[in-house]
Formats: structure tokens, sequence, C-alpha cells
């Protein structure tokens, strides 16, 4: 990777898109990432310089959103997403990334096109239930390829919570999720000497993307806002139908 220049062209937007999408648009397209890396190594090792990244990212992150999230909602969706992380783990060896890849285009395209059509979500918010749910399915994608968003935001859109709310808990969710992946990734050796100082490399790129990120969602109003992150539902979904249909 490191003398690889294909890898940095790619690498180099690929990581400055999920810092803005982190900190501005709690996450949406953060599932282009690894599909992208994808493109120049495997996905494991994109997986695996990505995590380091995505854990600073949070830390960047958090300081910007605290005290700002659903306290509540953390409380159904963060133990789930702990189950997602163990079952993903214990699955790894089995786990078949191109039909899982499949499933999660076809959830976030789904979502992204019913909200963009049909403006409102339901007015039956959904229940504590459907918040384990998709907090499980949120573990478990973000373990595999960190592609959590689409379960995360298939839940907390239809609450409308308020842009701040909305946001603050999203990236709170993410920064725990991702330490807690610290150490199945390490259990795993996907976290090893090569990984790290490639990631340290990006951190820079990682850094501005934030700032970028949390500059820009103030320009949007809550209605834009949305369709901004159903319009990134729906682009992650083509992205995931397509590496899960054509993979390399």
């Amino acid at each position: 990777m490191l003398t690889d220049p294909i890898f940095w062209l790619v690498a180099i937007p690929a990581v400055l898109i999920t810092g803005i999408s982190k900190s501005g648009f709690a996450g949406g397209a953060g599932g282009l990432t690894v599909p992208l890396l994808a493109l120049a190594i495997s996905p494991a090792a994109a997986a695996a310089v990505m995590l380091p990244l995505l854990v600073y990212m949070d830390f960047l992150s958090v300081r910007s959103w605290w005290n700002k999230q659903s306290n509540q909602q953390l409380l159904i969706l963060l133990p789930a997403a702990i189950v997602g992380i163990a079952v993903a783990y214990l699955l790894f060896d089995q786990l078949n990334e191109q039909y899982l890849r499949g499933l999660l285009g076809i959830i976030s395209l789904g979502f992204g096109i019913y909200g963009l059509t049909f403006g409102e979500w339901s007015q039956r918010k959904p229940s504590a239930l459907i918040g384990r749910v998709c907090g499980t399915l949120a573990g478990f994608t973000s373990f595999v390829a960190h592609a959590g968003g689409p379960p995360l935001n298939a839940y907390l859109i239809p609450l409308r919570l308020p842009k701040t709310q909305y946001l603050g808990t999203a990236v709170m969710f993410f920064a725990v999720v991702n330490v807690v992946k610290l150490i199945p990734y390490s259990m795993l050796g996907q976290i090893n000497l090569g990984n790290l100082t490639v990631s340290v490399m990006l951190a820079p790129i990682a850094w501005i993307g934030i700032k970028l990120g949390l500059r820009i969602q103030d320009k949007f109003n809550e209605k834009q806002f949305k369709q901004i992150i159903l319009g990134l539902m729906i682009v992650v979904g083509l992205r995931l139908l397509w590496t899960a249909l054509l993979p390399s």
C-alpha cells in the first residue's frame, strides 16, 4: 500500500468523504469507503486500515456533539449493536461478503428512494424492538464493512428527531461501536503495524474531512439535511449493490 499510487489516489478522497460524512451527515456516506478502497486493496485490508481512522474521526466528532445525543435511543441501539458485532466476529470465517453487501445495498436503496419519493415517513414511529433489530444489523454490517449507516438511519430517520439530536445520536453510536470493534479486529490479527502505518499517514486527511463536515452541515436546514442523508443512502445502496453483483 505504501508505494502503490493507485491506492493513494483512491484512499485520500475516500477518507476525506468519510470525515465529512461522519461529522456533518451522520455517516451517510460511510458505507462507500471500504468498497472504494477495495478497488485498490483487499476488502479485509481496507476495513483494517479504516478502523483506526474511524476511531480517530469519532474522537474529533464527539467533542462537537457531546450532550446533544438522545440517550434513550442509545440505550436501545448500543446493546443490540454489541450483539451484532459479537455475531459477526463468531461468523467471520463463514461470512459471504458479497451477499451481505447486496442485502445492505437493497435496504439502503429502498429506504432512500422511499424517503425521497414520498417525502415524510410513516406517521407511526418505529418501536424499540425495531430499534434493537436495526441496532443489531448496524453492529453486524459495521463490523464487516464499516457500513452500519443504512440500518441505523432506517430506525433514526422515521423518529423525526431534531437535526442536532439526530447527528449527536449517530455520532455517539458509531464512536462506541468502533471502539468496541477494536477488540475483535485485534483478536483476528487485522490490526497490525503495516495497516496502522497507513492509517497514521491518512490521519491528516481525516482531520480535514471532519472540519469540513462540521462547517458544511450548518449550511442546510432540517428538510435539506434529511434529503441529503436519503440521497447518500441511495448512493451507498447503489455502490454496495454494484460491488455485490460485480465483485472484483
